[in-house]
């Protein structure tokens, strides 16, 4: 069989000319070392036997990165049965709050502080918004997901919001639905997202918690601070409203493209040769056309190595009626408001995301553990000095 490129094929080729051409932060080492060693003997893993026609598989484990292509597939399904009991019986809106280009540099050298400041200014303006009476006039559940790529693996921090199309009223006493088909006003999230960011943007230069390094360093500067914020505020920032899906099936088919999705995943990759790495990328601006690009492998990987995030630093985050504190009594009550009352005896509606493993020979028999293999630390030596 032939085998397909995967991003640990250029860490194998590249890992060490990359190393050599840049300074890597602890993370991303850990990130190279991860990811080339995962699903080999250098992991371990196990021999699995088809209880019907006898076919043996033998599987390497995980290296359970959340930055590997390959190592997402338990923990998002584990993830989406625990959500397939939240969803209510409404449509669902994806509301998408991009950062503008300018910010880029600003959020790459204070990943943590940015990402955060992301995160609240986008869940600010939907609660806001979502209360304002002359708009919903009720309090929304949401999730929100970070990403930090675009298609092409250049720098592109947003966040990804899946919102319910309707909220509590403000008194607790019903479910206020939005119109058909409409959420809340684009332009007034856009203005008013605008304005919560860089209303915490100031506070942070204030409390003297932004880093200004190379071509930043001259933001240290008060008048070059205030010019270049002011580019910001004249700036049209993008906040973009997805037409409302289906039902619960579908949401969770829906999230499960969002919450655990890595910068590039294997399947995008085409080839990867000496020298060069072909991979696939959409191109939205041109009616999602899909097309090619061919990078030389160092410059791949700087591009993928752009999106560690820091240790710690949460993807995934609840917020309003969704928020850990709360979740539970309020989606209890906002399905009694409703009508809403699933039977127990229903399967899960993420059931089909997180079954159990069949046999890639008859795809009828379950697999079984046969044996398991411990590790091999030699199996897969790295091409670069760990110490």
């Amino acid at each position: 069989m032939r085998h397909r490129p995967e991003v640990a094929d250029v860490i194998a080729q590249a890992g060490a000319a990359y190393q050599a051409r840049y300074r890597t932060s602890a993370a991303q080492r850990r990130i190279l070392h991860a990811l080339v060693r995962c699903r080999t003997a250098a992991l371990g893993g196990h021999h699995q036997r088809c209880t019907q026609c006898g076919h043996q598989v033998l599987a390497y484990n995980s290296c359970r990165n959340r930055h590997g292509p390959t190592c997402q597939g338990s923990a998002r399904a584990r993830w989406l049965a625990a959500r397939a009991g939240e969803l209510l019986p409404v449509p669902y809106f994806h509301v998408v709050f991009t950062l503008p280009g300018p910010l880029g540099p600003l959020a790459l050298q204070n990943q943590r502080l940015v990402y955060g400041m992301l995160f609240r200014a986008a869940a600010t303006t939907l609660r806001t918004i979502g209360r304002d009476p002359k708009h919903l006039g009720a309090d929304l559940g949401f999730l929100a997901v970070l990403h930090t790529w675009g298609q092409t693996l250049q720098h592109h921090p947003h966040v990804h919001c899946v919102v319910p199309g309707g909220g509590l009223a403000c008194d607790g006493s019903s479910w206020v639905a939005c119109r058909p088909h409409f959420l809340l006003p684009v332009r007034v999230l856009s203005r008013y997202f605008r304005h919560r960011f860089l209303r915490l943007l100031r506070v942070a230069r204030r409390q003297g918690k932004l880093a200004y390094h190379g071509q930043l360093a001259p933001l240290a500067d008060p008048t070059a601070w205030a010019r270049w914020v002011h580019g910001l505020k004249r700036t049209e920032w993008v906040v973009y409203a997805k037409p409302p899906f289906g039902g619960p099936r579908q949401v969770l088919k829906y999230l499960a493209r969002y919450t655990h999705r890595v910068a590039i995943a294997n399947q995008r990759l085409v080839a990867v040769d000496e020298g060069h790495v072909t991979f696939r990328w959409k191109d939205y601006a041109h009616g999602h056309r899909w097309r090619t690009m061919t990078l030389d492998p160092v410059e791949f990987l700087r591009r993928f190595l752009l999106h560690t995030l820091p240790r710690g630093l949460q993807r995934i985050r609840h917020y309003g009626l969704l928020a850990n504190r709360r979740r539970t009594t309020a989606l209890a009550h906002c399905a009694d408001l409703l009508g809403h009352h699933p039977d127990a005896a229903e399967p899960s509606a993420a059931a089909d995301l997180a079954s159990p493993p069949t046999c890639p020979a008859c795809g009828a028999g379950p697999l079984v553990l046969v044996a398991i293999l411990a590790p091999d630390p030699q199996a897969t030596p790295l091409p670069w000095d760990t110490s």
